[in-house]
């Protein structure tokens, strides 16, 4: 386990919101890169499945960043989620991630952001007692448990596929 001194300025960020949260996790950073969910699953070594992948889109009228976090081996259905968010959704550039939530792609954590984002969570993350989430690098995460996720961004659980 990593101190959070230690930690990269975004991941420590991630630390805060997560301690600020009451949750005791800790957010770690790895040898190698967790940028995809096939890499973090390598890197940690645990199902592909298993990793919480943060998507941000971009909603296609309200121009508003949505974050969607996906089980790994989930390719979201935007047309389906769309109904549920009220809009048709759009991919959002690196730039437009980065402003809304203040963190890359490959490493957005679902939770320390400067304001909130609409979160909607994939059902099939809560088949999993714990499941592994970016920790605002692209080689940071932090395990959590499922249901905690959830409750912690205070993300709607939809199916997303």
């Amino acid at each position: 386990m990593d101190d959070s001194s230690r930690l990269p300025t975004s991941s420590a960020r991630v630390q805060a919101a997560l301690d600020a949260a009451g949750v005791a996790v800790t957010v770690v950073t790895m040898p190698a890169t967790t940028r995809t969910a096939q890499e973090a699953a390598d890197a940690i070594g645990c199902t592909v499945a298993e990793i919480a992948k943060s998507l941000v889109f971009r909603g296609a009228t309200t121009g508003k960043p949505v974050l969607v976090i996906a089980s790994g081996v989930n390719r979201v259905n935007e047309q389906a989620l769309a109904p549920h968010v009220g809009e048709p959704l759009g991919k959002a550039s690196a730039d437009f991630v980065r402003e809304a939530t203040g963190y890359a792609i490959g490493g957005v954590p679902p939770v320390g952001f400067a304001q909130p984002v609409e979160t909607w969570i994939d059902e099939d993350l809560l088949r999993f007692e714990h499941v592994w989430a970016a920790g605002g690098t692209p080689f940071a995460v932090f395990r959590i448990e499922a249901a905690r996720l959830a409750e912690l961004t205070g993300g709607r659980v939809v199916g997303v596929k």
